[in-house]
């Protein structure tokens, strides 16, 4: 009797063992998937293709551009940015690096990437990513310059002389 219990309570052992195992790996696929989605955005955006563009956004997304002035709803990110495709020009941010989490529900995923961009430099995203309809949108994009310590001081007083000039 002392040997079936034991056995029973390996069984269950391993099966909740297993359970676990199943999930990382669930986990795992859900970042690699959000991610592709991120990847997408930004072949999207290189090659100028809005539709795609913007289909890889939540209806209720918000993009944080470099300005302090571009806090966008996803219908004024595309005003501007529409045109902007139409016209042939797109922007290309290659990604360097990228930490991706996604919650133990697997429905929100949030991101921090670097990246290189031939005008600015190193760049850095960071945002949110939901599943709507079993699919990852964006809900928001923060796309940042990070400034070095050394020249940090320098920058923002040409930040507050351009915005006090405004």
């Amino acid at each position: 009797m002392k040997g079936v219990f034991l056995t029973g309570i390996c069984v269950m052992m391993g099966i909740l063992l297993m359970g676990n195992l199943v999930c990382a790996a669930t986990i795992e696929e859900e970042q690699a998937n959000a991610s592709q989605v991120l990847d997408a955005l930004h072949d999207a955006a290189s090659k100028h293709e809005a539709e795609r563009y913007f289909s890889l956004y939540a209806p209720d997304a918000i993009f944080l551009g470099t300005d302090a002035t571009e806090r966008w709803t996803l219908e004024q990110f595309k005003e501007w940015a529409v045109p902007y495709f139409n016209s042939g020009k797109g922007w290309t941010y290659i990604k360097k690096e990228r930490f991706m989490y996604v919650s133990t529900d697997m429905n929100t995923a949030w991101f921090d990437e670097s990246l290189m961009n031939e005008k600015y430099g190193e760049c850095r995203g960071s945002g949110v990513l939901i599943k709507v309809d079993g699919a990852w949108k964006i809900v928001q994009y923060n796309l940042t310059f990070p400034v070095p310590n050394s020249i940090a001081e320098k920058i923002t007083e040409m930040i507050k002389a351009e915005t006090a000039a405004k």
